[in-house]
C-alpha cells in the first residue's frame, strides 16, 4: 500500500491552503493590511505548511455524518478540525471537511479490494459558526510503509481548497498501540521521521493530542484555506 508522494504545484506556502500552526495577531495585521501579502510578510502569524498528496483510498461523496466508525474497535478518537481562513485567520462557517482513514487493524474501507461497498472510518461534515467540523472515530491503525495518519480535503462552495494528511506522535502512538486491536498486529515498520510525506508538513501537520479521563483521545488541529 504504498502512496505517491509528489505533491501538486499548490505546495508553495503562500498560494496553498496549509494548516494553521499559530493565531492572527490583531494589531500586526491591522497595520499591515491582509491576504497572502500579509502571510508572506509575516504580518499575520499563520504559519502555512504545504499541501500534502491525496494519497489512495479517496471516494467521493460520502456520508455526512459525525461518527465514522461503524462499530469498529479501537481507541477512542474525538477528532476536532477548525478551518479558518488564511489570509484573515478568521474561521470559515459551512466549509465541507472531508476525511478517511485506516481502521485499528490498518484497513480502508470503500477501495479494499473485494469489499467496495464499506464506508468505515470516512466521512463529511460541515464546519460550525467557529469553523469547527467534529468526528468520531478510532485512532488509526497503521500499514506497510507509513505512519500513521488522517486524510483530509476541504471543499467550499463544491471546491477542494485544501487536500492533506495529519499524523500523530510517536510516543502517543506507541502506547495506543500496546492495547487490543492494535497489539494483535505487531510493531509497525514505518515512524513520523521515516515518512516521506510527513517529511513535507512537518510537525505542524501533526494533530495535539489529549486524553479524557474517559479513556478518549482529543485531537485537534486547525486548516487554513484561501477562498478562492
Amino acid at each position: 500500500m504504498n502512496e505517491h508522494t509528489k505533491l501538486n504545484r499548490r505546495e508553495s506556502l503562500v498560494a496553498a491552503g496549509g494548516l494553521i500552526a499559530a493565531a492572527l495577531i490583531p494589531e500586526a495585521a491591522s497595520a499591515a493590511g491582509s491576504g497572502p501579502a500579509a502571510v508572506a510578510t509575516g504580518a499575520i502569524s499563520c504559519v502555512l505548511t504545504p499541501e500534502l498528496t491525496e494519497g489512495p483510498y479517496y471516494v467521493p461523496g460520502e456520508k455526512v455524518r459525525r461518527n465514522i466508525t461503524e462499530g469498529k474497535p479501537g481507541a477512542p478518537l474525538d477528532l476536532r478540525l477548525t478551518v479558518v481562513d488564511a489570509s484573515t485567520c478568521k474561521p470559515i462557517k459551512s466549509a465541507v471537511v472531508d476525511i478517511w482513514h485506516a481502521d485499528a487493524l490498518g484497513v480502508y474501507s470503500g477501495a479494499v479490494a473485494g469489499d467496495p461497498g464499506t464506508n468505515f472510518m470516512r466521512g463529511i461534515q460541515k464546519t460550525d459558526a467557529t469553523g469547527l467540523a467534529r468526528f468520531t472515530s478510532v485512532y488509526p491503525g497503521w500499514y506497510q510503509g507509513r505512519a500513521v495518519h488522517i486524510h483530509v480535503k476541504v471543499h467550499l462552495g463544491g471546491t477542494v481548497v485544501h487536500t492533506g494528511q495529519f499524523f500523530f506522535n510517536d510516543a502517543l502512538t506507541d502506547a495506543v498501540y500496546k492495547r487490543t486491536p492494535y497489539s494483535t498486529r505487531g510493531p509497525r515498520d514505518t515512524r513520523n521521521a521515516a515518512d516521506s510525506i510527513y517529511r513535507n508538513g512537518g510537525k505542524r501537520s501533526q494533530v495535539s493530542l489529549r486524553k479524557t479521563n474517559a479513556g478518549v483521545y482529543v485531537a485537534t488541529i486547525t486548516m487554513g484555506v484561501h477562498r478562492s
